[in-house]
């Protein structure tokens, strides 16, 4: 058995498709014709461009719009001028073959974003390897496997799985990834959730521990995995699937129903996205609302900043899908770690404490008030409601909502309609907003708790570094304190509290946080319905007990230990 990290749900058992990553042997050669390199250049960017539009047309058509973005960000990587000019640059100077440029200047760019702390930056690392991929292979002539052509089901086994990868497969045939790197936030993982195939990553070396044709088997959930079961293990596998489908089957008859407690307790089961796409999966899930509306996504992967109408659109058509129902977008969370190219922000020691978020747009009003201006322009089409995320004091609560009130009157005397009632509130992801919820909660509408954040300013872990990842823990009892706190003090001034961290969708954690009173709960659109299933089959006389009980606890061990045993 080999353990690895759980990335997208389900059981899986069939033969074994392993890509290797075939190395691509490139040699230095000294040119005597560098304009010819040059030409050569560009018609393996011309053959990339058109593979790459294929591409972005089928993902739009089988998968989605979040998905085929990718792709657009591959064809602005293929005509980024920086990168160009340097490759021909060093054609010119060292009279090299043009792989040989290419392959110098992508390596020094694919480990500027490798030793970045942020997620978001190390997947473009990832795109960047595959453009490159694309790139070299068209100058070498060398052809890749056509995943397109599978004349029989298998589970993809790979290093890793590339955006074209997933995006050219034939994904009827396709029942299940396994990678040997990437985590939770990975493409593949991303990818996997979006298309509901199992998959599980970071298993090290699986790609050196199984063989073309291998049989294996493997849940999603847990993150294990065997190579050529035999009868007995292969047995438990398909009850465990049959047990799978049999309770994916219950969770379809949750739908249209209340997330309320046996005891009558109704909370509010919502979703988190990135991009107007992302309803669909929503909906599909019936949730009960978006609780985050990542509005960085539609400043990522561009070459300028969208316009005012353009972030009005994107708005406007999230809020006309979900109707009457509740939508919290967020404002531009960017800055430090997540780099926007037209923007000209300084390299930082520590972005994650950085010039971000609210701090970035209380200092650049030009960019922040065209986001208003776009929010509430679209507040006249659903049930809109504003969050500020990072705030870290009173003052920049009141700036980032006076520049709001500000920008509705300019709209009004515009004669532009906004609506009458707009809910504002703000995250509580830093812990002196925790520890001053009291006093904030007398001005906001509402609080979010977004605990991936909260978890590591309070614990003070980087939760990409691996070396001290353990200390990165949702059980801490310290940030279980700073929660309860923020719940008490919000519901004190008849203020109401979601999560839009990871903890919220947590199965171990939904029981502690009912018990310690939050309101709504925003997950991945996955999640919904078996956190429904949950909440309807418990009372929350019985989950206050058990949040009393978790309180006394002492340490993360302790409290992870007895969660998990009371889920089971």
């Amino acid at each position: 058995m080999i353990q690895g990290i759980g990335a997208s749900p389900g059981i899986s058992m069939c033969k074994v498709m392993l890509l290797t990553s075939q190395e691509l042997e490139i040699e230095k050669r000294i040119v005597d014709d560098v304009d010819k390199e040059w030409a050569r250049m560009n018609d393996a960017r011309k053959i990339a461009q058109l593979d790459l539009l294929a591409l972005h047309k089928q993902t739009l058509e089988s998968i989605g719009e979040e998905e085929a973005r990718i792709f657009e960000s591959h064809l602005m990587m293929l005509d980024d001028p920086e990168m160009l000019e340097q490759v021909q640059n060093q054609i010119n100077a060292d009279k090299v073959n043009a792989e040989w440029a290419l392959k110098g200047v992508c390596e020094s760019f694919i480990q500027i974003f490798d030793t970045m702390d942020d997620a978001y930056m190390k997947e473009r690392a990832a795109d960047l390897r595959d453009v490159y991929e694309r790139l070299a292979r068209n100058l070498l002539g060398v052809k890749k496997t056509n995943l397109s052509l599978l004349d029989e089901s298998v589970i993809l086994v790979a290093s890793d799985l590339t955006p074209s990868d997933t995006a050219s497969m034939d994904k009827s045939k396709v029942v299940g990834f396994l990678t040997d790197i990437g985590g939770r936030t990975s493409h593949t993982a991303i990818m996997a959730r979006t298309l509901e195939v199992p998959a599980i990553v970071g298993l090290d070396n699986i790609t050196e521990r199984v063989s073309d044709g291998d049989f294996v088997a493997f849940n999603g959930d847990s993150g294990e995995v065997i190579i050529n079961p035999d009868s007995e293990e292969l047995g438990r596998f398909q009850n465990m699937k049959s047990d799978y489908d049999a309770k994916r089957d219950l969770l379809t008859a949750m739908k249209n129903k209340a997330s309320k407690t046996l005891d009558g307790r109704t909370v509010e089961l919502a979703g988190n996205i990135g991009t107007p796409e992302d309803v669909k999966n929503l909906l599909r899930n019936d949730a009960e609302g978006v609780g985050l509306y990542r509005t960085e996504f539609l400043f990522m992967d561009r070459n300028q900043m969208p316009t005012e109408e353009e972030q009005y659109i994107s708005y406007k058509t999230v809020l006309e899908a979900m109707g009457s129902k509740p939508v919290v977008i967020r404002t531009l969370d960017v800055g430090g770690d997540k780099e926007l190219s037209y923007l000209d922000i300084e390299k930082e020691m520590n972005p994650f404490l950085g010039y971000r978020a609210i701090r970035l747009c209380l200092d650049r009003t030009d960019i922040f008030k065209i986001q208003l201006r776009a929010l509430l322009r679209a507040s006249v089409h659903g049930n809109l409601k504003i969050m500020f995320p990072m705030i870290s004091s009173l003052e920049e609560y009141l700036s980032a909502k006076a520049i709001l009130d500000e920008t509705k009157e300019e709209l009004r005397s515009e004669g532009v309609s906004v609506a009458e009632k707009i809910e504002v509130g703000m995250m509580i992801e830093v812990p002196s907003a925790a520890l001053i919820s009291d006093i904030l909660a007398k001005y906001v509408d509402f609080f979010s708790i977004g605990t991936n954040d909260l978890i590591q300013y309070t614990c003070a872990v980087d939760r990409m570094n691996q070396k001290i990842h353990h200390l990165y823990s949702p059980f801490n009892p310290g940030v279980l304190r700073l929660i309860k706190l923020v719940i008490e003090n919000a519901h004190k001034e008849g203020k109401w509290v979601g999560m839009c961290g990871e903890m919220a969708g947590d199965k171990h954690m939904i029981p502690l946080l009912l018990g310690l009173g939050l309101d709504e709960f925003s997950m991945s659109p996955i999640s919904i319905l078996e956190a429904r299933k949950q909440i309807c089959d418990m009372t929350l006389v019985e989950a206050k007990r058990l949040a009393e009980h978790i309180m006394t606890l002492e340490t993360s061990e302790a409290i992870e230990e007895y969660l998990k045993e009371y889920v089971k």
